[in-house]
């Protein structure tokens, strides 16, 4: 048993425009015209929601101020592809939050705000053009990256639930292994957060994001529901079965981010 974010779900104004807009920053399309899920390369999956459906799924009040506590992030392999997926998304509607260029400790990133609201990190894994550069960038990794209180507390927490810390630096900055066509997930101080993508750290409300673990059986569902009730989470919804042959509950972390954890039955 080992908690994976497989799906990234945003809650988002308008499903149709949203998912316009990822499939054309992204270069890619949804298993069917009535999915509004988004395969990204193999690097995980984005789920559209209406937000105040999420919301209220999540047990949440819709509302939403400043900063929401989550950066999601998109990386690539070279500093051009990062300039190419920024073009992408600007051209779709994106706002530039910190334009393409190296950081202080070398990396080679940019962040954008999406139409929907949702902060994106484009960062690349090489520093250097090196190689031919693809006409349609693809992402190697996506990751969601989480504003908590303490790292070091929320990776007692996730461990629990059977992931494994990848990189630890304590109370600055904590991440998970990768799962096969998963997110990876990463623990920042909320104002750390916020520095990173170039934004304030002033904020309040709804995240407008979930994320989605699929379990093998109904039974692991149960499992971790009950490990992340007895690690410091919160059970905000029992694991009931659904109209179309699934099995869903929800829970909280201890910094309040949302989890659904599902299974077919």
């Amino acid at each position: 048993m080992t908690l994976s974010p497989d799906i990234i779900t945003v809650g988002v104004p308008d499903v149709a425009a949203a998912r316009a807009f990822y499939a054309s920053a992204f270069a890619t399309t949804a298993d069917n015209d009535r999915d509004t899920a988004l395969d990204l390369h193999g690097s995980g999956r984005l789920a559209l929601q209406q937000i105040d459906e999420l919301a209220a799924a999540c047990g949440a009040e819709p509302a939403t101020s400043g900063f929401r506590g989550c950066v999601l992030s998109s990386i690539v392999q070279r500093p051009a592809e990062v300039r190419a997926l920024l073009a992408a998304a600007t051209a779709g509607g994106a706002t530039v939050v910190k334009p393409a260029r190296k950081e202080f400790f070398g990396e080679f990133a940019a962040v954008h705000r999406a139409p929907d609201g949702a902060l994106w990190k484009l960062a690349a894994a090489s520093k250097k053009d090196t190689g031919p550069v693809p006409a349609v960038p693809r992402p190697i990794e996506t990751a969601v990256f989480l504003g908590v209180a303490r790292p070091k507390a929320s990776k007692v927490f996730y461990e629990a639930l059977g992931m494994a810390a990848d990189h630890d630096y304590g109370d600055k900055f904590v991440d998970f292994a990768v799962s096969a066509g998963a997110c990876r997930l990463g623990l920042l101080p909320r104002r750390a957060l916020a520095g990173d993508a170039g934004v304030d750290g002033q904020g309040e409300g709804f995240s407008a994001l979930a994320l989605t673990h699929t379990a093998g059986s109904r039974e692991e569902v149960d499992t971790l529901l009950a490990e992340a009730d007895s690690a410091g989470g919160r059970v905000t919804a029992p694991a009931v079965p659904t109209d179309g042959g699934g099995y869903v509950g929800r829970f909280t972390d201890p910094d309040g981010h949302h989890w659904r954890v599902t299974a077919r039955v």
